[in-house]
């Protein structure tokens, strides 16, 4: 693909990713105009608005897959790890927004969506081992508190920059919110 093509689709995804997040119902032609590209460079490469959804999802987990590589869950400190991966999901979150329920029924992303889960449970594993985490809380405890406070500083804080949301989701995860 020329390089200029290649923009020209990553664009569309993008702002087929936000637009979508924001209305589901948004058409091929509203995404390509606020793509700036026009409407038949979009059907040449997505014959669907739901080809087009799925290759946003395929995008997203691109980048999911890019953060938790990035963040060297296995290899890293796990404190260092935690960080990383928190800003990288925080960056992914920004970049490509979907509505996540309907993302997690799509059952063509389910095998690859769970492979990234395990990889997160296993260092949340890691983590309890290594005394960062208590190890007295319910199984999934802190996996889906980690989830929770990342999507948080994700999407409602959307002026702190990733790094600085990511130190502030790490702290309340680690610290909570409390004086003591």
């Amino acid at each position: 693909m020329r390089a200029d093509a290649a923009r020209n689709i990553e664009k569309v995804l993008s702002t087929g990713a936000r637009l979508l997040a924001q209305d589901p119902t948004t058409t091929i032609a509203a995404i390509a105009a606020a793509a700036e590209v026009d409407r038949r460079t979009v059907y040449r490469r997505f014959e669907s608005r739901e080809a087009l959804l799925a290759a946003v999802y395929e995008a997203r987990l691109d980048a999911v897959e890019a953060a938790i590589r990035e963040a060297r869950l296995t290899e890293a400190p796990v404190a260092v790890a935690l960080h990383r991966y928190a800003e990288g999901i925080i960056r992914v979150n920004r970049d490509w927004p979907v509505e996540l329920q309907r993302m997690r029924a799509d059952l063509t992303i389910r095998d690859r969506r769970a492979e990234f889960s395990a990889q997160v449970a296993a260092f949340v594993q890691r983590a309890t081992d290594e005394g960062l985490f208590r190890d007295d809380l319910p199984e999934g405890w802190v996996d889906s508190l980690l989830r929770n406070i990342v999507h948080l500083a994700s999407l409602e804080f959307p002026g702190i920059e990733p790094a600085q949301a990511a130190d502030f989701a790490v702290e309340s995860l680690l610290r909570g919110a409390g004086r003591e």
